[in-house]
Formats: C-alpha cells, sequence, structure tokens
C-alpha cells in the first residue's frame, strides 16, 4: 500500500513521495515527471510586463533562465552570440566537432543522420590548441563564454579552457558524482578539490537525487544539473535503466539546496534542469519544482540558424562504444524553420507552445501571480497523473 513517510536531512524535515512495495522486502519511491503535475494560479494576477525572468549565476545576470545545452546541433560560435543576445547563455561543446576540426561546418555537412556517420565524425580527436583558440574567439566576440567538458577528460582540457579565459566551466556527464573513480594508475577527478583552485564559477551535472545534489553542492559547485536531457531520440533509459522522473528530482534537489543553505550558513546553488523540456509550459513547471534556470537542447535545434539543420543529438549519440541517442530529425524536411528570436522570445503564431517558450513562461507566471522565477518557486502544485 502506498505510503508517504517523512524523513529528516540535516535538521530539516521534507517530505517525501510516496513508497510502494515492488515484492517481498523491496520498496521504490513513486517519482513525477513534469506530465504529471499542473499548476495552480491565485486569488491575483499580474501583466506578463511586470514580470522579471532574470537569473543570476556568480556574477553573471541574464534576462532569461536559458542555458543551450552544449550540443553542437544547437551551440556553435555564431550561435553563442546570438543566444547571449536573446537573453541567454550558450554552452559549447569543449569536446565537440569546434574542437576537433578547423572547419566544423564542412564536417557538419557531412552528417546523414545516422550515428554510423555521427561516429566516424566524432573520432578524430580533440585538439586542445583548438578549443583554446575557440574559447578565444568566444571572448573576442563579447559574449560570455561557458564550455562543458565531460569527467573523464576535465583534468587533462580544463587547463587550456581556462587559460583562454572561460566565464563558467561545466563539468557535465549522464550521471555525475562528486569523485570520478578512474581504473589503473589514471588519476581520477575529485570535484572538491578541482573546484576549490579555480577562480571561475562550476556547473555540475547530471543529478537524479537529493544525495548527490547534496554532495555535488559541497564541492563548491556554483550550480547543479538536474536530468541527463532526456529528449525525444534519448535511449539511455532503455539502454542503461536510468531515467529522471523530472519533477521529483527538482523538488529533491531543491530540499538539498535548503538544508545545504543552512549548513553553510547562506552559500545558495543554483539549479539547472535538463531534459523532458518541449514547451513553455514543460519550463514553468521545472521553474515551479525549484530549477532557476533551464538546459534546452533539443527546443532549439529546428531554429533555421541552428548549426544541426534542423537535426538534434547530444554528446551520447556519438559514443564509440555505446550510444545512447539517436539522431533526430526535427525540421522533416521543412525549409522555413523559426528563427531562434521566435522559438525563444517570440512573436509566433504556432498554437503548441513549442515557440516562444519564454514569453509563455512570462504569462504563465503572471497568471499565477508571481513576478520573479524565486517566488514563482513557490507556487502551488497539483498531481494529474497525465501524461502526453
Amino acid at each position: 500500500m502506498p505510503v508517504t513517510a517523512p524523513a529528516r536531512h540535516a535538521g530539516t524535515l521534507v517530505s517525501m513521495p510516496e513508497t510502494v512495495e515492488i515484492g517481498l522486502g523491496r520498496s521504490a519511491r513513486r517519482g513525477y515527471h513534469l506530465d504529471e503535475i499542473a499548476l495552480v494560479p491565485t486569488r491575483r494576477t499580474r501583466g506578463s510586463s511586470l514580470v522579471s525572468t532574470a537569473w543570476q549565476i556568480d556574477a553573471h545576470t541574464f534576462e532569461l533562465p536559458l542555458v543551450a545545452a552544449p550540443s553542437d546541433a544547437v551551440v556553435s560560435p555564431a550561435t553563442a552570440v546570438e543566444i547571449e543576445r536573446l537573453g541567454g547563455l550558450a554552452v559549447l561543446d569543449g569536446e565537440g566537432l569546434w574542437a576537433r576540426y578547423e572547419d566544423a561546418d564542412a564536417e557538419l555537412a557531412k552528417l546523414d543522420g545516422s550515428n554510423a556517420t555521427l561516429q566516424r565524425v566524432y573520432s578524430a580527436p580533440v585538439i586542445p590548441e583548438l578549443l583554446h583558440r575557440r574559447v578565444g574567439e568566444l571572448r573576442a566576440s563579447g559574449v560570455r563564454v561557458a564550455v562543458r567538458l565531460s569527467p573523464q577528460h576535465t583534468l587533462e582540457l580544463a587547463p587550456h579552457v581556462l587559460d583562454a579565459g572561460v566565464d563558467l566551466l561545466v563539468i557535465q556527464g549522464t550521471v555525475i558524482s562528486a569523485e570520478h573513480v578512474a581504473a589503473g594508475d589514471e588519476v581520477g577527478l575529485n570535484l572538491k578539490t578541482f573546484i576549490a583552485d579555480l577562480d571561475v564559477p562550476v556547473l555540475v551535472g547530471g543529478v537524479t537525487n537529493y544525495q548527490t545534489a547534496l554532495h555535488l553542492m559541497r564541492t563548491g559547485a556554483a550550480g547543479v544539473i538536474i536530468g541527463y536531457g532526456a529528449h525525444l531520440g534519448s535511449t539511455t533509459h532503455s539502454a542503461l535503466g536510468i531515467d529522471v522522473p523530472m519533477a521529483t528530482a527538482l523538488v529533491d534537489a531543491a530540499a538539498a539546496r535548503r538544508d545545504y543553505l543552512d549548513e553553510t550558513g547562506g552559500r545558495y546553488v543554483h539549479l539547472v534542469a535538463y531534459g523532458d523540456l518541449a514547451t513553455g509550459g514543460d519550463i514553468a513547471k521545472a521553474l515551479a519544482c525549484g530549477a532557476d534556470a533551464v538546459m534546452l537542447g533539443e527546443a532549439l535545434a529546428s531554429a533555421a540558424n541552428s548549426p544541426g539543420a534542423g537535426r538534434y543529438w547530444d554528446a551520447t549519440a556519438a559514443h564509440p562504444r555505446v550510444p545512447r541517442s539517436l539522431v533526430v530529425d526535427l525540421a522533416g524536411g521543412v525549409h522555413d524553420r523559426p528563427t531562434l528570436d521566435e522559438l525563444i522570445a517570440g512573436p509566433t503564431d504556432d498554437p503548441t507552445g513549442e515557440r516562444n517558450l519564454f514569453g509563455a513562461v512570462r504569462r504563465v507566471m503572471g497568471k499565477c501571480g508571481y513576478s520573479s522565477i524565486k517566488e514563482f518557486q513557490k507556487v502551488e502544485l497539483i498531481v494529474t497523473g497525465a501524461t502526453r
């Protein structure tokens, strides 16, 4: 029979989700996806012009709670400039095509939608000197520079990125821990000692639960990524058996943040939701569950000026041994794809909610009576049980 049990973490009473017995002597928690919850408007509403969607991480303030995912299908040096102009932050993949090839656009043109071709193109090694130059080019364009590295290659590549003047370092994998244990004599990545020596803020993830979120906060990270970027073509749930009910994962991480805030006497760690975010409603529900910003990949890939030409893939699609993502064709052969402007900030005539994403977020924040993201994190939620 389902039960709800209170649990105490670091002096804070946390209401745990229901648990069910899945067999003799073994129980499992019930997790909720964003599709299974809904927002409850209050008695007071606000005009969307009175709503602020701004957020700040370390010394960097952005008008939109948007982090563009480190996928070569979405972020190039050119689109990084456009995304910052629109109010967001773009993360360049430090192990992507722009760090492997002088002419990355020519390599992108070779992609035919198959994972075999993707693996072949990504088999070229990362060139540290080229990565250093790409960061310098981004700095010269005047944008805040964020670069993603995998936990496995952070120790090797981070010095080149840091020397070139990155503003924000993103250490991201499907699942990440406070200490990456390596094989043999290879030195593992200890995030606590690594971050302690840095002068730039670090965003780390993905995270699926309270314990891991709290451990990563204790490393000194400025932000934690919740989720692994589940999208239409993602197969991580079937290949590895890992799934992230985003609503529950965010609420758990927000509880860890509150406990860490008490533990440190006021150090606030930002949460960035990554996965199952397709519409303005999805983004709004992620923010309501405790996220400060969202990381979008697939939702931006259909833009006419995205480098993937209407296709989307993440870093797991090109994994040389265990790929865990299909290359998704979002354009469907249509040549009149929307611009990044229309997708992110509108206006639009599209009725699905998949364009003017942050215009929709402002509208729902106003309809629920909140004027800032911090306030909106207190909005009432209900469980609907519905899924798309």
